[in-house]
């Protein structure tokens, strides 16, 4: 099982830092090692100084799959989520600014929490999910999934271009703008139209 995190899939998110917008999906992986299950504790790792959440929709895959087709990509996955995207941002600008690969920043153990899934015949409109991250009772994020660049659909198609795709993949599609650094003691909680699927702390 792997993890397959989507960057700069929301406008707003790539301009704040300052990224150009993407003209195709930009994606990166996490190993299973990343993943955060059950509402565990996040422990701040020490070669950090400025961790940043980033909240996700997140789509679980159903069956193996490649070179699949947009038209045929909502028939493998039957549930979406949220998650977030941990990132070193410290680690990672270093690791931009010498053209290397951030995964140091990124795949880190702990670094993709889960939450609890939803079946997608609960949203009767997929391009228009409402979703928001609250620290300690303070709206941090929202996003809503019409504000993607590239929707789910196409995210399966060009990801199953190059990865074959496998029952119990998940997808992480990319954060709305309003990312920030967390702190020993925050609570971080995700909500889906409204649904709490979220909430853990920071250790």
């Amino acid at each position: 099982m792997k993890v397959i995190c989507i960057g700069r899939n929301y406008a707003d998110h790539a301009k704040e830092l300052n990224n150009p917008v993407p003209a195709t999906p930009v994606f990166f992986l996490k190993p299973d090692t990343a993943i955060l299950k059950d509402n565990a504790d996040f422990y701040l790792p020490d070669f950090s100084s400025e961790i940043h959440h980033e909240l996700e929709v997140v789509v679980k895959i159903n069956k193996a799959g490649k070179h699949i087709s947009a038209q045929f990509a909502s028939s493998y996955y039957d549930e979406i989520g949220l998650g977030i995207d941990f990132t070193a941002r410290d680690l990672q600008q270093e690791c931009k600014s010498k053209g290397l690969p951030w995964e140091i920043a990124k795949a880190f153990d702990g670094s993709a929490p889960i939450g609890l899934f939803l079946p997608k015949s609960n949203f009767p409109d997929l391009s228009n999910v409402q979703f928001e991250l609250k620290i300690n009772g303070e709206t941090r994020q929202v996003g809503n999934t019409h504000d993607m660049i590239f929707n789910i659909n196409h995210i399966i198609a060009y990801v199953s271009r190059f990865i074959t795709l496998k029952t119990g993949d998940l997808i992480y599609t990319g954060t709305p703008s309003g990312v920030g650094p967390v702190k020993i003691g925050d609570n971080l909680q995700g909500f889906m139209e409204g649904e709490k699927l979220l909430d853990f702390t920071v250790k």
